[in-house]
C-alpha cells in the first residue's frame, strides 16, 4: 500500500463482513484494493473479493465510530466474551446471528489457509484471539457469563502470545468448554490459578 486509501474505498473497507472480511463495492473500488493489498478476488464462482490480512489490519486499526444500532440492525456481529454490561438479547435470532458466523468463519479458514483446512484457526482469528474463542463457544451453546453471575464462561486476553484464558466456575462446564475449543482446533491446557485454586483454561490456535 503506497498511500491510504480514498473515502469511498475505506467506506468499502469499512462496511466488510466483519467476520468473512466479504466486500461489496463497484468493480472499479474492488480491483483497487486488489492493487493495494487489501482485498483478493476469490478464484472460486462467483469471485467475491474479501479483505486481506492487510486490510483487516487497516480497518481495525481505524476503528469507525459504531452507529446507534442494535448488532443485528447495524451488520456488526461480536460474540459473547462473558460479563458483558449490555450484552445482546439471548432467543432464536440471536441463535441465527451465531450460526452464521460461525459457518462464515469455516468458509474463511477454508478461503485462507494455505491448504483449505477448516479444522484449525485461519489467520483472522490469531489476529482477533478472544473474539474467534468466543465465536467456538458460543456457537457450540455454551453459556456466556452475564455481568453479576457466577456461572457462564469468559474469555479473555492474556499477557502470553496467542493464548486466551477461559474461565467457568462450573468444573463440568469448563471441560466442555475444552472439548469444543479443542474440536474447533485450538491447543488447551487446564491449569490452577495459584491464590484462588480456581481452575480454568488456557487455549491456543492450533497451527498443524
Amino acid at each position: 500500500m503506497t498511500r491510504p486509501p480514498t473515502a469511498a474505498q475505506r467506506r468499502v473497507i469499512d462496511a466488510a463482513d466483519p467476520v468473512t472480511g466479504r466486500l461489496k463495492g463497484t468493480e472499479a473500488q474492488l480491483a483497487a484494493l486488489v492493487r493495494h493489498g487489501l482485498a483478493f478476488r476469490h478464484a472460486r464462482p462467483p469471485h467475491d473479493h474479501f479483505l486481506t490480512p492487510a486490510g483487516h489490519r487497516l480497518r481495525d486499526a481505524e476503528p469507525v465510530a459504531p452507529a446507534p444500532e442494535t448488532p443485528s440492525a447495524s451488520g456488526v456481529f461480536a460474540a459473547r466474551i462473558g460479563g458483558e454490561e449490555d450484552p445482546p438479547a439471548a432467543g432464536p435470532a440471536r441463535v441465527r446471528e451465531v450460526h452464521s458466523a460461525w459457518q462464515g468463519l469455516l468458509e474463511l479458514r477454508r478461503m485462507t489457509n494455505p491448504d483449505g483446512a477448516t479444522d484449525r484457526p485461519c489467520g483472522w482469528e490469531r489476529a482477533h484471539l478472544v473474539q474467534a474463542a468466543a465465536l467456538a463457544l458460543e456457537a457450540a451453546g455454551h453459556t456466556p457469563a452475564d455481568a453479576d453471575a457466577d456461572r457462564g464462561y469468559r474469555v479473555r486476553a492474556t499477557p502470553q502470545p496467542e493464548a486466551v484464558a477461559v474461565r467457568e466456575p462450573d468444573a463440568a462446564a469448563l471441560r466442555a468448554c475444552s472439548v469444543t475449543l479443542e474440536a474447533a482446533g485450538w491447543q488447551v491446557g487446564e491449569y490452577t490459578e495459584p491464590r484462588t485454586r480456581a481452575r480454568y483454561l488456557l487455549a491456543s490456535p492450533r497451527r498443524v
